[in-house]
């Protein structure tokens, strides 16, 4: 290849919680560069996941992470033309690629979601994923399902 990969930014954590995970997320969540009003969001969400979830001994930054544990998915399939015919091959996903997707997943369901804030669609969507619920969850299922029904294809991997 002539050209040089281009090098990872270095991506600063929270001022709050100090975690590159919440910075990645915050990213993920902001629109036309409005940083600090994406921050303000998620913080909001966690103060609702915490009162929502105050019987559970259970810090709401751990809850999050626990939700993005639950969506992560762990394969998903590529088209793969072969003489003529569109293969769907399952493959597995690089890590961080798969830390990106949960995050978005959960993002774009609790976008679809019903209610009044996007604090409440986002602190309603990360409690469903922490029980293993919601849309974002059900994505996680389908792609699975997906690579085991083309598990036959699996020989075709790139």
């Amino acid at each position: 290849m002539r050209k040089v990969k281009p090098k990872k930014r270095v991506i600063l954590p929270d001022p709050v919680f100090n975690e590159v995970m919440v910075t990645k997320f915050v990213n993920h969540l902001m629109y036309d560069g409005k940083k600090s009003t994406a921050f303000e969001i998620f913080y909001k969400t966690l103060d609702v996941v915490k009162a929502k979830m105050k019987n559970d001994e259970v810090a709401p930054l751990d809850a999050f992470k626990k939700a993005l544990e639950n969506v992560t998915p762990l394969v998903e399939v590529k088209s793969r033309r072969i003489g003529g015919a569109t293969f769907q091959v399952p493959t597995e996903i690089r890590p961080d690629r798969k830390e990106s997707i949960s995050m978005k997943n959960i993002i774009i369901f609790a976008r679809k979601r019903g209610g009044h804030s996007m604090a409440e669609k986002l602190a309603a969507e990360i409690m469903d994923a922490y029980n293993n619920q919601g849309g974002a969850f059900k994505r996680k299922e389908d792609m699975h399902r997906m690579a085991e029904a083309n598990r036959a294809f699996a020989h075709f991997r790139f």
